[in-house]
């Protein structure tokens, strides 16, 4: 086979020639500019010129529920001290410690030997003023004719009749003394005040009680049960603030309603209201107490418990609900990209409250509306052009929000 003649060096694929390799510089970067897009503006394109696509939702203003929750403990409605009213010895506990009780149910009894001996001195008292008062009624009665004939001395008359009046008198202070001797011994039986669980007995029988200055036991109405939290000074104003400028609706009564998580996690069965909110703030804590009332007829709650209030009954208006991931934030605070003017992506600060199903509540920064980019926020910069492409998948920012396709 015939050889093919060499080419010149200057022709030859491997070497093209010196005009050739000075223009592919200038062409390289021709390119890389057109790639840019226009203006040379950083992250204002694709990586070859076009849009950035993306995806949003145009987010529309809700009403949303709001609920509040605070670390709260259990307190029974009423919760008294029994003491005894007089001063004796304990001769028996009338009550099964820890068990419940009734209104007017004895728990205590004292010794009522000496009590039962000064009702009956006192009984005879009375009878002695009774039977003075007697007499002094007929002496009176016998002078009165005799005083009309002036047989006998004024004088004498008036004794008489002031004797009358001093033995009424005696009577009478006869008789309170043995009501009074009646009702010590009436109080040798310490009662209940209140139906609810007694505590156990802090004096056994053989104890000599001296009064009231001595605590027996202590009983607890537990149904229903109040339940006391505190109230963050700064939230209160936040509320507060919110409220007056119309972002919050709280309940038109000013009564929250009241669930409650127990220790394990788990949400007790009964709800209630709030009907107490102190307008003082402690200096220990910084909070205000709050008060709240729920039924506890099979006595699962106890006083002392430590459980967790939710409060609900307000509502946020004019929110709105947008994906976890369409936030971002900056040195500034939180801020969302939107769909702006000829398709371009313009930076919104945003103001945001509570997660609520995946989504985050945004109360302020936003307009009815709006386009907010969800997917493709990390390739974005101020104005750069997008091209919105298919809807969110479903289940996100749903809640009102209106799915924007391309």
């Amino acid at each position: 086979m015939a050889r093919q003649p060499a080419l010149p060096p200057a022709l030859s694929p491997q070497h093209p020639p010196q005009r050739l390799r000075a223009l592919l510089p200038l062409a390289l970067a021709t390119f890389l500019l057109a790639a840019c897009g226009k203006g040379g503006e950083p992250g204002a394109a694709g990586m070859f010129g076009g849009p950035v696509p993306v995806t949003a939702i145009a987010v529309q203003a809700e009403e949303l529920p709001v609920s509040f929750e605070y670390t709260a403990q259990t307190l029974g409605l009423r919760e008294v001290e029994v003491r005894a009213r007089v001063t004796g010895l304990i001769e028996k506990r009338n009550y099964t410690e820890g068990g419940r009780v009734k209104a007017g149910q004895s728990l205590f009894t004292l010794d009522p030997a000496p009590f039962a001996a000064a009702v009956e001195r006192t009984e005879a008292d009375v009878a002695a003023a009774e039977a003075r008062l007697e007499q002094a009624r007929r002496n009176a009665a016998r002078l009165k004719p005799l005083i009309e004939s002036r047989a006998i001395s004024q004088k004498d008359y008036d004794d008489a009749v002031s004797a009358e009046q001093i033995g009424h008198a005696d009577l009478l202070a006869a008789r309170a003394r043995l009501r009074e001797a009646r009702l010590n011994l009436d109080w040798t039986r310490v009662e209940s005040p209140i139906s609810g669980v007694a505590s156990r007995a802090l004096k056994s029988e053989g104890s000599l009680v001296s009064g009231p200055d001595v605590l027996l036991t202590t009983v607890t109405q537990t149904h229903p049960m109040q339940v006391i939290f505190g109230i963050p000074d700064n939230e209160r104003l936040k509320l507060r603030q919110e409220a007056a400028a119309g972002r919050l609706r709280l309940p038109a009564d000013g009564r929250f309603k009241v669930a409650l998580r127990l220790a394990d996690g788990s949400l007790y069965g009964q709800t209630g209201h709030t009907d107490f909110s102190d307008v003082r703030v402690s200096r220990e804590t910084g909070t205000s107490e709050g008060r709240a009332e729920i039924a506890n007829p099979d006595g699962l709650l106890q006083p002392g418990q430590f459980v967790r209030v939710q409060l609900s009954g307000a509502v946020r208006t004019g929110a709105f609900r947008v994906p976890q991931r369409a936030v971002l934030e900056g040195p500034k605070g939180k801020f969302v990209f939107v769909v702006g003017q000829e398709g371009k992506a313009e930076i919104r600060p945003v103001s945001t409250d509570e997660w609520r199903d995946g989504d985050i509540v945004v109360t302020s920064g936003l307009k009815a509306g709006e386009q907010v980019i969800v997917d493709g926020v990390l390739k974005l910069g101020p104005g750069a052009p997008v091209q919105v492409g298919a809807p969110a998948a479903a289940g996100t920012g749903e809640a009102g929000a209106t799915k924007a396709g391309s």
